[in-house]
Formats: C-alpha cells, structure tokens, sequence
C-alpha cells in the first residue's frame, strides 16, 4: 500500500502554479470496478509537511468524505462524516511529511461515482484538486431459451444491476450481430437492468453469444449458449408427420364405428336368421300357426 501511495506521489502532484489564484484546477479520471479498493490521490508537488496541515475532501461538494487537522481525523475527535463514507475511507499518516494527502476508499461502492475535491483551505497560494471517480458495476450476461415459435427459436440475455448503462448485443458465433427486439431497460439505484430478445434459426454450430459492452468503464464481457438443433429443425419437417398423424387419426375416426356398425349389422343378421329358422321349425312343429302370422314374422327379420 505505501508503494502504491509513493507511485501516485510521484506520478499525480500538483504544482502552486497549477492551481494559483484565478486558475481551475486539472480533473483527473478515474474508473474502478465496484469492490475494489481504490486510491485517490491528492500531494503537493513541494512535498511540504502536512502533519499540522489541514486538507479536506468532499464529494460533489457538500458530502464529508475525509477530513484532516493536525492529526485529528473523522471517526476520532471529529463528528460531520457522510455516514456512507465511515469505516470505508482512510489516509496515509507515513506519508503526510512528504506533503501526500491521498485517500483510499475500501470496496467501493456504485454510489460512489461523483466529483471529489481535495482541499487546503490554509494555504497560501489555497490548493484544489478535482477527480471524478466513476465505480462500474460489471455483472456478466445471464442466457437462457425463453421458447420455441414458427419463427425460429427465442433466446433472452439479461444484464442485471450494470453500471454504467451497458450496451447489449446478441451476436452468432462468428461475431454477425443479430437483429433483435428493442431492449428493454430499467433503472433502479444507479443500476440499470437489461433484457434483450432475439429470434435465431439453425447454423452451423448453433452457438450464440449475448455481448455486454460498458465504454466508459472500458469493460466487456458476453455469455454463450448452444441451441440443440432439434428445436431449430425446419418447420417443414414438424408438419409432415403431424399432417400424416391427423391423416390417420381421421380415418380412424372414421373407420372405427364404420366396422363397428357393419360388425353389429353382420352379428344381428346371423342372430335373426338363427331365431327365423327356430320360429320356422316351431310352424312346422305346430301346424296351427296361420300364414298370415308366417308373413309378418318373415316381414320383422328382413
């Protein structure tokens, strides 16, 4: 750590010419990635002793990051601390005789982002630094299939909780970026949410990738997924048996109670003719029988 604080000594100092009266301080940039600790750097190029000194930071000019007087520091004899910043932010005492008033922030925060200033109030000529830290939040994509349409399969990526806004593309496994619908975006406590659909067909390797690209933060990351190729077969080859299956669960429908009926019709005509005959033998047994009773027997069975 104290290496680190000497590199920043000697790499981002400040000279009284620099910040003289009537002349705006230089910003520095600054991007870190959300949980790392990082080092704001603030040192007077005349390595002046600032162990009686006063310096005090700000974010965007009112909030109390870190103050310093003559030993007495936030958190010890001085109330006024932005709540956000206790027990998070910090100082190099071995560093302060060689006029290096730099601070480290532990695991930052995406609420961190803002403008900070470093000043010596008690000085003559006075001294400002401005640095504007932006802390990025850098989730990875996250894919799955959402479902299968006439079109082609539906793939979705979500980006959750990103920051700054990322841009979100959905790109073929050679790098072809692929139409998609409009994302839809929201944003909740600096963070932003991202959904993203496309609609793919068969390829040679059914590989996509969904890309996450933050700029501002220099950051990118994408996610694959592999799409199995029975859910990207031709629409072509889902119809034909589903048009021979109904084919022949018509004419089931239809043959079934067909011979059904003409099954039942055969039975009854062999059934009618067993009790004809029987009927039949009974006239000849009892000659009684009249013929006009004969008729309308032999009438009832055909």
């Amino acid at each position: 750590m104290e290496l680190l604080a000497v590199v920043c000594l000697c790499l981002l100092t400040w000279s009284g010419t620099t910040f003289a009266a009537g002349n705006g301080p230089d910003v520095i940039k600054m991007v870190v990635k959300e949980g790392d600790d990082t080092i704001l750097p603030c040192s007077l190029s005349t390595r002046e002793d600032i162990v009686q000194k006063l310096f005090d930071w700000k974010r965007d000019g009112q909030k109390e990051v870190f103050l310093y007087d003559a030993g007495v520091t936030y958190g010890k004899d001085h109330p006024g601390q932005d709540e956000q910043f206790k027990q998070r932010v910090f100082h190099f005492p071995d560093q302060l005789q060689f006029g290096n008033a730099s601070i480290v922030i532990r695991n930052t925060k995406v609420t961190d982002s803002g403008n900070y200033t470093c000043d010596f109030p008690r000085l003559q000529p006075r001294r400002r630094g401005l640095i504007e830290l932006v802390v990025g939040a850098a989730p990875a994509p996250v894919t799955k299939i959402l479902k299968v349409t006439e079109d082609g399969v539906v793939l979705q990526c979500e980006v959750r909780g990103a920051s700054p806004k990322p841009d979100v593309k959905w790109q073929d496994s050679d790098g072809n970026v692929l139409r998609a619908e409009e994302p839809q975006v929201s944003e909740r406590g600096g963070l932003y949410y991202v959904s993203l659909l496309t609609t793919v067909t068969k390829t040679s390797t059914n590989l996509f990738h969904c890309v996450s690209t933050q700029k501002d933060i220099g950051h990118r990351t994408e996610e694959e997924i592999y799409v199995p190729e029975r859910l990207l077969e031709d629409k072509s080859c889902h119809e034909a048996p589903m048009f021979i299956g109904g084919w022949f669960s018509g004419v089931l429908t239809v043959s079934v109670p067909l011979a059904v009926l003409v099954a039942a019709k055969y039975i009854r005509k062999r059934r009618n003719k067993g009790e004809f005959k029987r009927l039949i033998g009974s006239y000849q047994h009892h000659r009684y029988f009249e013929l006009s009773h004969v008729q309308s027997l032999i009438s009832s069975f055909i």
